[in-house]
């Protein structure tokens, strides 16, 4: 999957799709912030400062201050695929991603959502 569309897509498009996506089923944009911040390491400037410069899905990832090491845990299916199973590290944290606000999306709990953590940050 080198060089995908998503690859190159700002997160500055994608993230308010995710938002739209949660508040249509009642939950909040911290909640996405919540889950982003947990996988990814980003606090809430960072991740503003994201947004804001249109740093693209790659750089967005690569720039992640640390990436969570329970990520791995993320199992089940997005877009028809097991994101357990995707080979491109990348397109897995996408996936990843999308993952996490869907269950947000759903309804689960934040404690499950960000396996058994119970906090975005580590």
């Amino acid at each position: 999957m080198a060089g995908h569309r998503i690859f190159s897509t700002s997160f500055a498009s994608i993230y308010p799709l995710y938002v739209t996506k949660v508040e249509r089923k009642g939950h909040t944009r911290e909640e996405v912030d919540t889950v982003i911040r947990w996988l990814t390491g980003y606090d809430d400037t960072g991740l503003a400062e994201v947004v804001a410069d249109g740093s693209d899905m790659e750089t967005f990832f690569a720039r992640a201050p640390r990436m969570n090491p329970d990520a791995s845990l993320i199992t089940g299916v997005i877009c028809g695929l097991r994101v357990e199973d995707v080979e491109d590290p990348l397109m897995q944290q996408i996936r990843w991603m999308d993952k996490l606000v869907d269950e947000v999306a759903r309804g689960k709990k934040m404690t499950s959502i960000l396996r058994g953590s119970g906090t975005a940050t580590v």
